[in-house]
């Protein structure tokens, strides 16, 4: 079963990396160090640390897993500013109520909504897909809709 591309940016790939190294290296060290004072404590049938650190060192290697596959499948995708807002761009949007506010489109394993990275597969991120200053985009939100008019479109 092949399975389908994941696009990103370069930052998002470096970060998943630096995510990658750290559990490999870092991480594992904690665990095993935790597991082995817990070994040293006696019992293992009755140990609760022990439980833990295995707990800990099971999750740690499924997530280890899954960024390895999502870096095997990653897609850097490259900005084009002629094709309007795409994935690496950054929106200066301003709303109805002449709010500013900056989007940046990323790919789906790179969102930070507090920072305003957006998925470009979520209803803003389609929305604002492929426009340019002046546009104007009706987004279908939770709470209703929302009209914004495109600012700017800048890639770093």
């Amino acid at each position: 079963m092949t399975q389908e591309p994941i696009p990103m940016t370069q930052r998002g790939y470096d970060k998943l990396a630096e995510t990658l190294h750290h559990l490999k290296t870092v991480r594992r060290e904690q665990i095993s160090d935790y597991m082995g004072t817990a070994i040293a404590d006696g019992d293992l049938r009755e140990s609760a640390a022990y439980d833990e650190a295995r707990m800990q060192q099971s999750e740690n290697e499924a997530r280890i897993v899954e960024i390895e596959n999502q870096l095997e499948r990653a897609v850097i995708v490259e900005a084009d500013a002629s094709k309007g807002a795409g994935l690496g761009a950054k929106i200066r949007v301003r709303d109805e109520k002449g709010n500013e506010r900056q989007f940046e489109l990323v790919g789906t394993y790179e969102v930070d909504v507090p920072k305003g990275r957006v998925s470009d597969a979520s209803p803003i991120g389609q929305a604002l897909a492929g426009k340019r200053a002046g546009d104007t985009v009706t987004v279908q939100l939770p709470k209703g809709t929302a009209k914004f008019e495109v600012l700017a479109v800048d890639y770093d």
